[in-house]
């Protein structure tokens, strides 16, 4: 790219070390006016300081965006009616944020008549390839600055003296090095580095900041009532809520119990095998109430092909392709069988542990007069399974023959 070619660029900035060099190395090296765009997702610090830092670097054009309830509602809530996860196990709580950011830093490059973004994600992570997939997905045209993929700044110490030769301020700098990088949003915090780069070292009980250990949660459960209506929750114990507020609440009364701790080795888009740690208490809650309440209101063929399709769900997710023709397409599928997915879920929290105790629809396909033990009183003729197992069996008992 020609570096004269670039004269606005909107950056996705969080104040940190890595995009506040990056600000300034942009201004350096491409001769550029900056904007900066902070997101709020839900991380759980304040992002006005973002503000301040920016105003000191000289930066004229400062976006920070309350974006949490548009991140749970437009995102998180969609991608939960599909009961998502990706390898059988990760909840995609970073995953599914990029896509909002990258759509932010098109609207933002828009207003501004900005001509290219950037971002600060690495030339090893997935993130470079959500962030930028997203982007040209909604402008083929834009330009994109990955910095680390440019530069040779390429450890914490490089950075730091950086900061320290262009005068950028930093704050932290009690160490050389952070034991972990970290991501947070209103779904989930994740964990990498440090002792965790070794698969065997179990995670130190001092890293988690959302909940407590399975064994200092509570010795007495606790049961919650979360209301849907197609496919979403709307209320807990009967009170409404707005989506990011049902998320934020989930946390807290998850994080409470010891709920929704994971550590994995993942397989990254790029090729490389990743152990990450994450802790994600209501997305945990979420996913096991989701298909309580589906348990009852979807047909069984309906509920399959949703399971059948969920892990190439998940995988657009995972690798970037949220704004993919694919992906919409199936998100229209998805949506057209939540119609009916109404009810309450009753969950029973306990020590790390989510059961679901109970479930109630006016949608509900469950008939007590065909699935019980008692007299069904001629709901159910047992003679018609004869024929039904025979027939099925047609091509089974062919094969026994031939001694295949």
């Amino acid at each position: 790219m020609s570096q004269n070619s670039v004269k606005k660029v909107v950056l996705a900035y969080s104040g940190g070390l890595d995009t506040s060099v990056i600000l300034k190395w942009l201004e350096d090296e491409y001769q550029c006016e900056v904007v900066t765009f902070t997101a709020d997702l839900g991380q759980g610090e304040e992002v006005e300081p973002a503000r301040e830092k920016a105003k000191q670097m000289g930066i004229k054009e400062i976006y920070i965006d309350d974006l949490k309830e548009e991140f749970v509602r437009d995102f998180v809530f969609p991608m939960f009616r599909a009961n998502t996860i990706y390898e059988g196990e990760y909840l995609l709580g970073t995953s599914i944020a990029r896509p909002l950011i990258s759509k932010r830093l098109i609207e933002i490059a828009r207003e501004t008549g900005a001509d290219a973004i950037s971002h600060g994600a690495t030339g090893k992570g997935n993130d470079q390839v959500r962030f930028e997939l997203g982007a040209y997905a909604l402008n083929p045209e834009i330009k994109i600055i990955a910095p680390w993929r440019e530069w040779d700044l390429l450890s914490r110490e490089k950075l730091m003296a950086y900061a320290e030769q262009h005068g950028i301020p930093v704050e932290m700098k009690q160490g050389k090095k952070s034991p972990y990088s970290m991501d947070a949003n209103l779904l989930h915090i994740s964990y990498e580095g440090g002792i965790l780069e070794d698969p065997w070292n179990e995670p130190e009980e001092s890293m988690w900041r959302w909940s407590v250990s399975p064994e200092n949660a509570p010795d007495k459960a606790q049961y919650i009532e979360l209301s849907y209506e197609k496919g979403d929750i709307t209320a807990i114990n009967g009170k409404a809520m707005t989506p990011a507020t049902i998320l934020a609440e989930l946390n807290r009364i998850g994080g409470e119990h010891g709920i929704g701790r994971l550590d994995i080795v993942e397989n990254r888009y790029v090729g490389m095998k990743s152990r990450g740690c994450y802790e994600t208490p209501g997305g945990t809650i979420m996913l096991k109430a989701h298909r309580a309440i589906e348990s009852i209101t979807l047909d069984r063929e309906v509920a399959h092909l949703k399971d059948d399709l969920m892990p190439r769900y998940a995988t657009l997710i995972y690798n970037g392709y949220w704004w993919s023709p694919e992906r919409e397409m199936m998100q229209q599928m998805i949506d057209a069988s939540q119609t009916v997915v109404n009810g309450v879920v009753r969950l029973k929290l306990y020590k790390g542990n989510v059961e679901v105790v109970g479930r109630k629809s006016n949608d509900s396909l469950f008939d007590e007069s065909i699935a019980t033990f008692e007299d069904d009183a001629g709901a159910y003729d047992q003679k018609d399974a004869e024929g039904y197992i025979k027939l099925n069996a047609l091509r089974l008992r062919i094969a026994g023959k031939k001694g295949r």
